[in-house]
């Protein structure tokens, strides 16, 4: 099993083409050809990564933040951090691949995980992105409709939120006169010919286009493939930010406070009073989701978990909704048991390559009490 076979897998789940165009997901360092041994995971880059790394004999570490994201001026292995660690894994011939904000954007992503961690039910998007979609209208003679709508659908084509093969069908006559050079699969060169075809309508991501097009051609029978490509603006119910789903059990305020301690292992987090007495519709998002605070009271949500707020958006929420800060790390950590069984179970005949999770915390936040820092 080489790098690339799981880096093809995982993106198929978390497409590199959602993530934030300012980030820098996939390979980070290394040989994506290289032969995996065991894969270590980690929300963050450490010494102590790569010293567990080694110890447990991976040479392939997947984190969910990418270690090079503002541009290098130098590999100084004198002083900088950063150069040290690329050092360390070149020299044991680690490779290491980052999935970040396409994996927070995907289904049964970050913030889905965040989200069952919590007990969630009826789990959605709290938005979903748009305009990456296209609609492609194929023409097909009907006695290769099957064939060619297959192709299209194992290519990726077709995909709607939990459904699949997904397309619209209608009947029609389409016409042609091949020219001298032609070689007609149905009918003859220089005549007009007029054939009951089917216009086959698919819903298809941008980044997959290709390769459905590709699909189309080869189980297409004719030599000239017609085809038309229509770019949407439809939200794409696969992928969005946040997360919204409904507690079985509606909560107190403070009942609801102490859960959240405990399912997240909180002995400390920030929070702004709202306007509910009863909590059950909770909104989520891992990781630095402040921006959304707005929409998440247009949804009508009772409280809202995310991180890394500002003073100010915990004023403006203030007696409209149950803000909580429950920490950067906090939020994106639970998504680590998902990545961990995905790859378990893609890699279940391959019983010698073992998926480990890092045992330490690489989270740089501590708290303080007069006991000393915990």
């Amino acid at each position: 099993m080489s790098g690339t076979e799981i880096i093809k897998y995982l993106e198929e789940w978390a497409p590199k083409r959602i993530a934030w165009d300012k980030d820098n997901v996939g390979l980070q360092i290394g040989n994506p050809e290289i032969k995996i041994k065991n894969i270590l995971l980690s929300l963050d880059l450490s010494n102590a990564v790569i010293e567990n790394a080694i110890e447990n004999n991976c040479n392939f570490i997947i984190t969910h933040h990418p270690v090079l994201y503002n541009p290098l001026k130098n590999l100084d292995f004198s002083r900088n951090r950063t150069a040290l660690m690329i050092q360390r894994l070149i020299k044991n011939d680690i490779t290491l691949y980052s999935a970040h904000t396409n994996l927070d954007f995907t289904k049964h992503g970050v913030s889905f995980q965040l989200a069952r961690r919590l007990d969630l039910k009826q789990i959605r998007f709290l938005k979903n992105l748009s305009g990456n979609q296209v609609k492609l209208a194929a023409f097909v003679p009907i006695s290769h409709l099957n064939k060619v709508a297959e192709a299209i659908h194992k290519s990726g084509g077709g995909i709607i939120g939990e459904y699949s093969n997904c397309s619209f069908r209608t009947k029609g006559t389409g016409t042609f006169k091949g020219s001298q050079e032609s070689n007609p699969v149905m009918g003859k060169k220089g005549i007009t010919e007029f054939v009951e075809e089917m216009r086959l309508e698919v819903l298809v991501d941008q980044w997959k286009l290709d390769r459905v097009i590709s699909a189309l051609k080869r189980a297409h029978p004719y030599e000239e493939v017609a085809y038309d490509i229509y770019t949407l603006k439809n939200d794409n119910v696969n992928y969005g930010t946040g997360a919204i789903g409904k507690l079985e059990l509606a909560m107190s305020p403070r009942e609801f406070l102490n859960f959240i301690s405990s399912k997240l292992k909180l002995a400390n987090f920030r929070f702004t009073k709202g306007g509910k007495k009863k909590i059950q519709f909770v909104a989520v998002c891992g990781g630095s989701c402040g921006e959304l605070i707005d929409e998440v009271i247009c949804q009508n949500a009772d409280a809202f978990i995310t991180a890394d707020l500002r003073y100010h958006s915990f004023r403006d929420a203030e007696g409209k909704i149950l803000l909580i800060d429950a920490g950067h790390y906090e939020t994106e950590i639970p998504v680590l048991d998902e990545v961990q069984k995905r790859l378990k179970s893609f890699l279940n005949k391959n019983k010698k390559i073992r998926v480990l999770k890092f045992k330490g915390s690489t989270n740089p936040i501590v708290f303080y009490n007069k006991m000393g820092a915990n």
